[in-house]
C-alpha cells in the first residue's frame, strides 16, 4: 500500500484481502483498519518515505555471524537514505509489548542478522532496525546494544 497513491489506498487494501477467503468481513475491516493507522501515522513517514522499498530479499553472510552461517530472507521494510539504513520488521502480536526488553529474542535475532549482513553492503554508513507494531501502532527501534547481543555466542 505505500507505494500506491494515498487516494487509491482503500480500494487496493480491500481487493487485496478479498482473496483471503478465510477471513470474514471484520476481520478484513480490522486488518485495514490496522494497516491504515501505520500508514497514516506521521512517526512512520521515513518508513514508508523516500530512499523505502517493501519486501526485499536479502541472502548474504556477515564476519558477526557464526563462521558459515549465511542468510536468506526477506525484510518487511528497508529503507536505504545516504544517512544511514533503516531495517522494519512488521509484528502483529496482541498485545504489543510496551518495552523493548519484553521482545521475543528471535525478534531481535532476526532484525540482528540482517543488520549485520547490510553492514557489510553499506559499510559508510550506520545500519539500524526498529519493529513497527501493528497493535497501537508504535514504532519501537532496537538499541545497538541489544542487536550485537543477540549475535554474541
Amino acid at each position: 500500500l505505500p507505494d500506491i497513491a494515498p487516494a487509491d489506498r482503500p480500494d487496493a487494501a480491500a481487493r487485496l484481502l478479498s482473496r483471503e477467503v478465510d477471513l470474514d468481513a471484520a476481520q478484513r475491516a480490522e486488518m485495514i483498519a490496522a494497516a491504515f493507522s501505520v500508514l497514516d501515522d506521521a512517526r512512520f513517514a521515513p518508513v514508508f518515505g523516500p530512499g523505502s522499498r517493501a519486501e526485499v530479499a536479502l541472502t548474504g553472510s556477515a564476519p558477526d555471524l557464526p563462521s558459515g552461517v549465511s542468510i536468506n530472507g526477506r525484510i518487511d521494510r528497508l529503507v536505504v537514505t545516504p544517512e544511514r539504513v533503516l531495517v522494519v520488521d512488521y509484528k502483529t502480536n496482541r498485545p504489543a509489548p510496551d518495552v523493548i526488553e519484553a521482545v521475543d529474542p528471535a525478534y531481535v535475532l532476526q532484525a540482528a542478522v540482517y543488520v549485520a549482513v547490510l553492514k557489510r553492503l553499506y559499510p559508510d554508513r550506520p545500519v539500524e532496525a526498529a519493529l513497527v507494531w501493528t497493535d497501537g501502532p508504535k514504532l519501537m527501534p532496537i538499541p545497538q546494544a541489544m542487536l550485537e547481543a543477540a549475535l554474541a555466542p
